[in-house]
């Protein structure tokens, strides 16, 4: 199995400004010199973390959807990160995975922050994605869904080897932010990546950035601080079966299924 290089991209988010941060977002790609397998976004990247989706949502086939699609095929890797978007009469959290090819899937945001009072606006995802790159399995998530190992769980029936987490994570909360991407990684043993913002919000939020990439030790594989950046790194596909052959606890997982 061959390794998977992957680069994410913390950026300040101008609020409620969608174009803006397509170009900001853009030229932070444009400098990845690699040629990455997967490249990862922030959550609600065109606009922060808004509850203003009645202004700000796109449809699946709006300007942004466009973007990630022409991005994707420019840079031969898969896009994802999420955005606003009204389907239906309703308005989702959206996770977007987006292919080379321009196919597309997603994933709503399960765990909707009842103390932004998000359940109000959005309705919440009721299914989780395993998407397989390459020959890896990545399970992405949003967000908040970081505090709810259930969720996360990794499985025989539903295995991956990536975890991803894209997050609007303010800075006051930092500890749960590194404590819990480290607690995920172990658990899980799977290599996981959370990917933040940082800068100050519409709403007086400040946002520390911290974006990391875990081991399935939960070892720091790289580890940002509040900067913008764009950062690169491979994957060693052999080391995470070395690991898992030799230490093989999920083989001792407790078995359940979730309700919904």
């Amino acid at each position: 199995m061959s390794d998977l290089t992957v680069s994410f991209v913390q950026a300040s988010l101008q609020w409620h400004n969608p174009a803006a941060n397509r170009a900001e977002l853009q030229r932070h790609i444009d400098e990845i010199s690699l040629a990455p397998d997967l490249i990862v976004l922030p959550e609600m990247f065109t606009t922060g973390f808004s509850m203003d989706a009645a202004k700000l949502a796109e449809p699946m086939d709006g300007p942004t959807v466009t973007w990630l699609q022409e991005l994707a095929t420019a840079r031969n890797a898969v896009i994802t990160g999420s955005i606003i978007i009204k389907e239906d009469g309703r308005y989702y959290n959206r996770l977007l995975w987006v292919r080379p090819d321009g196919r597309l899937s997603y994933y709503n945001k399960r765990h909707l922050f009842t103390m932004a009072n998000e359940q109000h606006t959005y309705t919440a995802g009721t299914e989780r994605l395993i998407e397989e790159w390459r020959g890896w399995r990545i399970c992405p998530f949003v967000c908040y869904d970081l505090r709810f190992p259930v969720w996360s769980r990794n499985s025989a029936t539903e295995p991956y080897d990536l975890l991803l987490y894209v997050a609007n994570w303010p800075a006051a909360r930092r500890t749960a932010w590194m404590t819990l991407l480290r607690a995920r990684a172990i658990e899980n043993v799977a290599y996981t990546m959370g990917v933040n913002c940082v800068g100050i919000d519409g709403n007086s939020l400040a946002y520390s950035g911290d974006s990391a990439l875990l081991d399935m030790r939960g070892e720091y594989l790289v580890e940002v601080g509040n900067q913008e950046t764009g950062i690169t790194r491979s994957l060693r596909y052999a080391d995470l079966v070395a690991f898992r052959e030799r230490f093989p606890a999920l083989h001792d997982a407790d078995s359940f299924e979730l309700t919904k």
